[in-house]
């Protein structure tokens, strides 16, 4: 064998042995896992980055909140179930680090390991997580919890689950799911799917709704309680999990209470007379000019600013396109131009308010001005003859001298419409070549947003449109919402550092015809398709973060939406008795901040 044979040989075995020991070294237990890259805390870490390891425990917390409830089961369609049955009683495999855009660390799972190429996930369950009642959590609850949920819970539990090949205990306390499609986020997916006790349904229904007392394995159990009127969660002394690193800090409070209203002005005045110990303002200028009661004056109430880094998300009115009145992008680029923003922004917050620049605006996801460049510009070239003007040029919402007449904006929208087929007539309406006139409706559900429609509506009469404005209750609003039967409704839209599989429920082309989706302005975009695709399959940050941007320049200059203002900060006014650390997760006031990482001292 001549020595050019023999070199060939021995390299192919070193490519082939290297294969096998990539595949060896990434496919073992870790303490945590990241959607790129690791994890960025050491599996010897002491706490989270944003709790206080010492935090006294004790205490009480009550909040108000809007609404009521009938139900424990928080993962059914039928009925109405307290957030925090989810957020205090039950757990999943692992938990979220919110100083991270999405990493997971073992919560009843010790560890997770994952094939070469995310083709499987395997969790390893603690030896002494356990029930409220004391039983062990099993690989069998595990397994039931995740077939029952995708059976008889909310849509959203399905569609992970068909990606599921097969699902099997592998050892003792380990089990192992096979998956049939290639998506790197499942892992984490399935990581945070809550695990719950199979034999405390083995008499019921799951998909029914009831007020039967769960049996989670968090740090709290349901303690007194009044359907509609009120909830009480009593720590657990007992709670497996409280000395893990990754509770250290957390769930401090002995009593979390929620108080249910139907008036928000009510929910206010009980928070000022101090039946309530903490109220989330979300209205800048009543937080300036409503905020001076005798509490604050005496400094039993302090009032707390809490930035973040979370993405804007999306808020305002959104286009049904399924409507033949608003298909053509000129229409709605016309009724954009239309919006005063600076205006309404100057009436209703006295300026205050930050308008959302895009849909991931406030985050390294959201689009960059000018011209699409480099990587992003690479992934729109492809669908260059299906995108809107701007996608790829560069694009900015219209802006205004803050004055009522808005006449520079209005002149543009009078052109496009033009070029759209609409003219103005001497009746002074704005009506197409078969003489319809231009008649929308907006459905709001709130007093709050009615103001601005108002603002809004007055705008269009110059343009010769004229608004019907229908505020419906909380059920029909849901109802045609989900049916898509409306002309213009406001809607919130809230998205996080970690976007995925999500975005398809959010903008996929399906939702189209498919009821239930939340691609309310029914737009199909083989583009978007695709840089979701690009989302979930991309194995690099950098890849990550430049198929984000140009999905974001595709929901933007898709003129979807009329965007509105987004809260960079959150306001909270609370008991003086209440403390919060000092280092703030990089998502802010959101999940796993309040009550979580809070406290109760004198």
């Amino acid at each position: 064998m001549n020595r050019k044979l023999i070199a060939i040989l021995l390299s192919l075995v070193a490519a082939v042995t290297g294969v096998f020991f990539a595949a060896s070294v990434q496919a073992k237990p870790q303490h945590g896992i990241a959607m790129y890259g690791d994890p960025a805390l050491p599996p010897d870490f002491v706490s989270l980055p944003y709790v206080n390891p010492d935090a006294p425990k004790g205490g009480r917390i009550v909040f108000g909140e809007l609404g009521g409830f009938d139900s424990f089961n928080p993962y059914i369609i039928k009925g109405r179930a307290p957030w925090g049955i989810r957020v205090h009683v039950y757990e999943s495999l692992m938990a979220r680090n919110w100083d991270e855009p999405f990493s997971l660390y073992g919560l009843l799972a010790e560890s997770v390991e994952v094939g070469p190429n995310r083709e499987w996930v395997e969790f390893t369950l603690r030896p002494e997580a356990k029930f409220s009642d004391g039983s062990p959590v099993t690989v069998e609850d595990v397994i039931w919890s995740f077939e029952t949920l995708a059976k008889k819970g909310v849509p959203r539990y399905r569609n992970a689950w068909n990606k599921v090949e097969k699902a099997e205990q592998t050892g003792p306390r380990s089990v192992r799911f096979t998956f049939n499609t290639v998506d790197r986020e499942l892992p984490l997916i399935l990581g945070l799917r809550p695990v719950l006790k199979k034999d405390s349904w083995k008499d019921r229904d799951f998909a029914e709704s009831g007020l039967q007392l769960p049996i989670g394995s968090g740090p709290y159990v349901v303690g007194d309680y009044e359907a509609n009127r009120y909830i009480t969660f009593r720590r657990n002394p007992d709670y497996w999990g409280k000395d893990l690193p990754i509770n250290r800090g957390k769930n401090n409070f002995d009593e979390i209470r929620y108080d249910y209203f139907r008036d928000a002005s009510v929910l206010f005045q009980a928070f000022k007379a101090g039946d309530i110990s903490v109220y989330r303002e979300f209205n800048p200028q009543k937080w300036e000019d409503q905020y001076n009661f005798p509490a604050v004056k005496r400094g039993d109430i302090v009032k707390s600013i809490i930035p973040h880094g979370r993405p804007s998300g999306m808020r305002g009115f959104v286009f049904n396109i399924r409507r033949a009145l608003f298909s053509d992008w000129r229409v709605r680029d016309a009724l954009i131009h239309a919006f005063n923003f600076e205006f309404i922004n100057q009436v209703i917050n006295k300026g205050r308010a930050v308008r959302a620049t895009s849909y991931f605006s406030n985050s390294e996801l959201g689009m960059r001005p000018g011209p699409a460049r480099g990587k992003v510009r690479a992934l729109l070239e492809p669908f260059r003859d299906s995108l809107l003007p701007g996608a790829l040029e560069g694009y900015e919402l219209p802006k205004s001298k803050g004055d009522v007449r808005n006449r520079r904006n209005l002149r543009i929208a009078r052109k496009e419409l033009e070029a759209a087929g609409w003219k103005v007539g001497s009746d002074g309406v704005l009506r197409n070549a078969k003489g319809e006139p231009f008649h929308f409706e907006i459905m709001l559900r709130s007093a709050a947003n009615e103001a601005i429609a108002n603002l809004y509506a007055d705008a269009l009469k110059r343009l010769g449109i004229s608004v019907t404005l229908k505020t419906v209750d909380r059920a029909q609003h849901k109802a045609r919402r989900d049916n898509y039967d409306f002309d213009m409704m406001f809607n919130i839209w809230s998205l996080s550092l970690s976007p995925g599989n999500e975005q398809y429920l959010y903008w996929g082309s399906k939702g189209v015809t498919e009821k239930g989706t939340r691609n309310y302005m029914g737009m199909n975009s083989k583009a978007a398709d695709a840089l979701i695709g690009k989302i979930l399959s991309a194995r690099s940050h950098d890849d990550f973060v430049a198929a984000t941007r140009a999905l974001d320049r595709v929901l933007t200059t898709g003129r979807y939406v009329i965007p509105v203002w987004y809260h960079n900060v959150s306001r909270l006014a609370h008991r003086k008795e209440l403390h919060y650390p000092k280092k703030l997760p990089v998502y802010g006031d959101w999940l796993g901040f309040l009550p979580d990482v809070w406290w109760w001292q004198e």
